[in-house]
């Protein structure tokens, strides 16, 4: 009789997975990337011209960006080392990889405010040689002043 009971008193092993400690780290991964996403990105800050423009429709698909900063130096946001300055090849070379693969890509420049201007066409015309049918420019809207 002393056998029977402790048969029935055993329990049975809980199948249960506690999930408690994977929320925790999740939200702690959540965390950290929301941290560190903004510190991620990379670019060349530039002073964009202010104008008066009317809006271009939202390309279909992923536009190719030249920036040509203060200096003068090209900056193109695809292939590798886009934050390394690129020659009028490597931007001849880049360009015309992506207009390979996708040809209705969009090419804009977009230019310091205080970049000399021959530098600009520059940038248009290498993109256009590249195989690009229409270069645009990139602008900032102008300040709002208070009344």
């Amino acid at each position: 009789m002393l056998k029977r009971s402790r048969r029935h008193g055993r329990r049975r092993p809980m199948s249960d997975i506690n999930v408690v400690p994977y929320i925790d780290v999740m939200l702690v991964l959540l965390v950290i990337f929301m941290v560190t996403a903004p510190l991620i990105t990379q670019g060349v800050k530039v002073n964009l011209p202010q104008a008066r423009a009317g809006g271009i429709p939202s390309p279909t698909v992923a536009s190719v960006i030249i920036t040509v900063d203060r200096m003068g130096d090209f900056y193109l946001d695809a292939g590798q080392d886009r934050h390394l300055p690129a020659t009028d090849k490597t931007l001849y070379d880049r360009i015309r990889t992506v207009l390979a693969y996708k040809p209705e890509t969009p090419v804009l420049v977009r230019a310091d405010n205080e970049v000399d201007y021959g530098r600009v066409v520059r940038a248009m015309v290498v993109a256009q040689a590249a195989g690009a049918p229409n270069v645009g420019l990139i602008t900032a809207p102008p300040a709002r002043r208070e009344p």
